[in-house]
């Protein structure tokens, strides 16, 4: 007898000892997450080699112990008889899951074990088997839990989700163990002579997962190589005769399977899968958009594995594919089962149909959800009240794009904010910048459902090409919420795609996709104009320059110099490229400082006529001497801004604290006085928001 472990993915491990159960029925079996523990036999392990569609790996136990420390570990891995395991000749590797206070690094813990092997061999032979992480005649595995060791041989080699008829993958693959998990979950799989089809088939595991089940073919017949194929145990006859046995019970299905995607090359790549796994004659693919797509035959079960959206961006192009998918499936699918696999229930919810039940299942480092429906009457029922979904919104928004219009025409740019939370239901931004649009989803308040605030967003989302004129693919959401630190400067996302755009003369980069912000604040529009307009045979200094677009606006302006200062090189280099973008090249004209701003003004004496400082409401960066607060600092900023402004000179200084209060008295005593001019450089497009703009002209009282 031997001791064994199962492992699958968390959330099968049930479904993995149904299938055992069925396997071999008279084992005693063991349910722990993500494995099944048993003591049986070497038949009972190759038959599960050969017929589990939902393990990874099969592991025979060799040891098992204390291991309070690194010596501890050693001494058990040596409890091994190693030579009775394998020869010196063969290869090896030690995979290692688990860490603990003593063994805090799963890749210590495997080199420990690693020279406890080599070392035995080295004593018995006066020469060490190599080391093969590619591919290794053995495989020893390696569980730590808390302070307990298991040591075993990994009878499956590499993991048995990899069937060998994969030539190539998608760009989202699902793993074919989870595949087959969404077979038996689906309801298929207990009905098997039902029509199978998968809409979004990508490289086809779920449909050759399903043909392969049909056809009652082992998974492990496409295999050639074991991690028992050099073990020296191995039981060569019996493992012959269960192949054997495999291999006449195949049998030819009559029904079909159906594999749809949209994209040819997918389409053409899940072919030549099925071919590999000897099934293609009995999948019927086809090429087209499956909100379109309708499967031939009778009543079945579709089970897809659609995209999920993860990407920033890509949310706002599936929204409209599902929608639409969700009226196909209506008017198309009447009394079929649908399943599918999602990390996003936003996205199933633009279906309209009500689910019923779904399993949490892990696909790679995702946690989803698999979702049943059933296509009855009730679902079917295409509802008047879904349609208008949203309706709300989109009649704010066309009633704000109507007042703007005239507006729009005589701005001297192609960037602007339509809708800021004009209804407190719909709590988003929205801004245009040339072909693209942003939104920018604010933070919900506590007392209100973070589904409800999801949905609303959804229904708004559906609405916005039409009314502003762009495609899906050109809207880019993202959440907005209080950065603090180096949070400001924290990336989005990593595409790297800047698009020009234009304001009063001036061009700019504008990154929409990987940052929070643009790198356009666009209620300073109407400030930058006056700070142009102030410019002209003036020494300038932009303090928290961000991407330096008052910097250009000061250049264009005819300023005798610019200097531009900022603590993220990012954002400099990014004002640098504005720079260029307008052909403003003056080395000497125009410098680029990177610094803490505070640090660096409170110690600066050069004297400018212009000086505009815009900072962040609060800061606790590690690249600052100390923490930021506007309200509680702005003062002494102001003080250090007045030993470097020249006799009849001016600093602007803006914020956007909503409590924000100016210290007029804490000014007066500098000598200095204020006038504000928050209305006079709030925008027409900012108007129904003026908390968010603060804006004074500081000058010298006398």
């Amino acid at each position: 007898m031997y001791a064994f472990v199962i492992t699958t993915s968390k959330g099968l491990d049930d479904l993995l000892a149904q299938e055992i159960a069925q396997l071999c029925p008279h084992l005693s079996l063991k349910n722990k997450p993500g494995q099944i523990l048993f003591d049986g036999e070497l038949n009972d392990a190759y038959r599960i080699c050969l017929w589990s569609r939902l393990a990874n790996r099969v592991l025979v136990r060799l040891a098992e112990g204390d291991c309070q420390d690194a010596e501890q570990l050693y001494k058990v891995a040596s409890s091994v008889n190693w030579s009775a395991q394998f020869n010196v000749t063969d290869s090896f590797v030690v995979d290692f899951v688990g860490t603990s206070k003593a063994i805090n690094n799963s890749q210590f813990g495997a080199l420990k074990v690693k020279d406890a092997v080599v070392d035995q061999f080295q004593e018995l032979f006066e020469r060490r088997p190599n080391v093969s992480k590619d591919s290794p005649a053995i495989r020893i595995h390696c569980r730590l839990w808390r302070d307990n060791i298991g040591v075993y041989l990994d009878l499956s080699g590499a993991s048995l989700h990899q069937r060998h008829y994969r030539l190539k993958a998608g760009s989202a693959p699902v793993k074919e163990h989870i595949a087959a998990a969404m077979l038996y979950r689906s309801g298929w799989a207990a009905n098997r002579q039902a029509p199978l089809a998968d809409p979004m088939c990508g490289a086809g595991t779920i449909v050759i997962e399903a043909a392969l089940m049909a056809a009652n073919q082992a998974p492990g017949l496409l295999r050639n190589q074991w991690g028992f194929t050099y073990w020296k145990k191995h039981q060569a006859d019996v493992w012959q005769g269960l192949f054997d046995e495999a291999e006449r019970a195949v049998t030819s299905p009559a029904r079909k399977f159906y594999a749809n995607d949209i994209d040819p090359a997918m389409v053409q790549l899940a072919k030549q899968n099925a071919g590999a796994a000897g099934v293609a004659e009995l999948i019927q693919f086809s090429t087209g958009d499956a909100s379109t797509w309708q499967c031939p035959g009778e009543p079945g079960y579709l089970v897809s594995n659609p995209p999920y959206g993860e990407r920033l961006g890509e949310l706002t192009e599936l929204l409209p594919l599902f929608n639409d998918w969700g009226l196909q499936l209506k008017r198309h699918y009447a009394n079929w089962h649908l399943s599918i696999l999602t990390s996003n229930r936003d996205l199933l919810r633009q279906l309209k149909l009500v689910a019923g039940k779904e399993y949490q299942i892990i696909n790679g480092k995702l946690e989803c959800q698999l979702v049943n429906f059933v296509l009855d009457e009730k679902n079917c029922e295409i509802r008047e009240s879904s349609a208008a979904a949203g309706q709300d919104f989109a009649n704010r928004l066309s009633k704000n794009m109507q007042k703007l219009k005239g507006w729009i025409k005589q701005l001297d740019s192609d960037c602007y904010r339509v809708y800021d939370a004009d209804l407190p239901e719909y709590n988003m931004a929205i801004d245009r910048y040339g072909d693209w649009v942003v939104v920018q989803e604010y933070a919900a308040p506590k007392n209100i459902p973070e589904s409800k605030t999801r949905k609303r967003l959804m229904d708004a989302m559906l609405h916005l090409p039409k009314i502003l004129g762009v495609s899906h693919d050109k809207i880019v959401l993202k959440v907005r919420q209080q950065q603090k630190g180096k949070e400001q400067y924290e990336k989005l996302s990593s595409d790297k795609e800047y698009i020009q755009v234009w304001e009063h003369g001036a061009r700019f980069w504008v990154n929409l996709k990987d940052y929070l912000d643009t790198g356009l604040f666009l209620d300073h529009r109407s400030t930058r104009q006056l700070v142009r307009q102030w410019s002209k045979d003036k020494d300038v200094l932009n303090l928290f320059a961000y991407t330096g677009s008052v910097s250009v606006h000061a250049a264009l302006g005819g300023a005798k110099s610019v200097t531009t200062v900022d603590m993220s090189r990012t954002y400099l280099d990014w004002a640098k490229r504005n720079f260029s973008l307008n052909k403003l090249n003056n080395v000497y004209q125009f410098r680029f400082q990177q610094e803490d701003c505070l640090a660096w003004l409170h110690t600066h004496r050069q004297q400018y006529d212009l000086i505009f400082i815009d900072p962040p409401s609060f800061s606790n960066s590690k690249r600052m001497q100390n923490t930021w607060d506007v309200q509680r600092d702005h003062l002494n900023l102001l003080a250090d801004a007045k030993q470097c402004l020249r006799k009849g000179g001016k600093i602007v200084f803006s914020n956007n604290l909503r409590q924000f209060k100016l210290d007029e008295a804490g000014l007066a005593e500098m000598g200095l006085q204020a006038e504000n001019i928050s209305a006079k450089t709030l925008p027409e497009d900012f108007k129904r928001n003026p908390k968010i703009h603060h804006c004074w002209v500081i000058t010298h009282a006398n």
